[in-house]
């Protein structure tokens, strides 16, 4: 199979296909094949139609669970004319929850509503369960063993987002009029103090292990005290030779290059 007629099947499937598709999907088409194509080489057909697409009203974009065919965003307000449905509206309620999730996962129905200061309608948690932009992951290990809640691949691929550390930082969304600016300098706020936190946790943890490892006294140096006091007399008696010991240190000293 010529690299150009790869690069067609591909292009094909991923027109026909409603979902994201992943590369180890597009290699099971030719699974039947004798000369099946290697992973490299989907990937290679892949940034082919990529750069095919640069320019016009339509892009293959990877998210998180693999790779469609869409709407260039730059003219997506002129084909929303094309469908009756209109695009569907959220509650600032709703977002303010998802965004919360989003930037604090895994969190607890409890802690979103501290942060909010309001209590979370068990309707927007439904809402977003349903539309598979969130899920239970685990639960708390504390006295009622509450939930833990975070975003799927479904809700990246809705923001058209490949992974979590795209998400728009907190600064750009708190700019956005149609959600609350205040919730998301609690979550900078938060985000501040959980950063303090961690700094003070390793300076503690730096503190003591330096404690642990003071110098004990030297042995031979306290046992050695009597023998310097016995000395001294004899080394009182002889001036001359104790200028040429302290001679010869600071020549020694001379001869040391200074650490950094």
């Amino acid at each position: 199979m010529n690299p150009e007629q790869l690069k067609n099947i591909i292009e094909a499937a991923l027109m026909v296909s409603e979902k994201p598709v992943s590369v180890s999907q597009l290699l099971a088409i030719f699974e039947k094949e004798t000369d099946r194509p290697e992973r490299a080489d989907i990937k290679t057909a892949i940034e082919q139609i990529m750069q095919d697409y640069e320019g016009r009203g339509i892009e293959l974009k990877e998210v998180s669970s693999g790779y469609r065919v869409q709407v260039n965003g730059d003219y997506a307000d002129w084909i929303n004319h094309l469908f009756d449905d209109r695009p569907p509206r959220y509650s600032r309620a709703l977002l303010e929850t998802l965004a919360i999730i989003a930037y604090r996962q895994p969190v607890t129905r409890a802690e979103i509503e501290e942060i909010r200061g309001v209590s979370v309608s068990s309707n927007i948690i439904r809402t977003l369960q349903e539309r598979s932009w969130i899920r239970v992951v685990g639960q708390r290990d504390i006295p009622g063993k509450p939930e833990l809640l975070a975003t799927t691949k479904e809700f990246l691929d809705y923001f058209n987002l490949k992974k979590l550390s795209e998400l728009p930082s907190l600064s750009e969304i708190k700019d956005f009029d149609q959600i609350n600016p205040d919730l998301f300098e609690e979550l900078e706020k938060e985000a501040r103090n959980e950063v303090a936190r961690n700094d003070l946790a390793k300076n503690e943890l730096a503190r003591a292990e330096m404690a642990g490892q003071q110098i004990e006294p030297d042995e031979q140096a306290v046992n050695s005290e009597d023998e310097t006091s016995s000395e001294t007399e004899e080394l009182e008696e002889e001036p001359e030779e104790q200028t040429e010991v302290e001679e010869d240190a600071i020549n020694e000293e001379d001869n040391v290059v200074p650490f950094g």
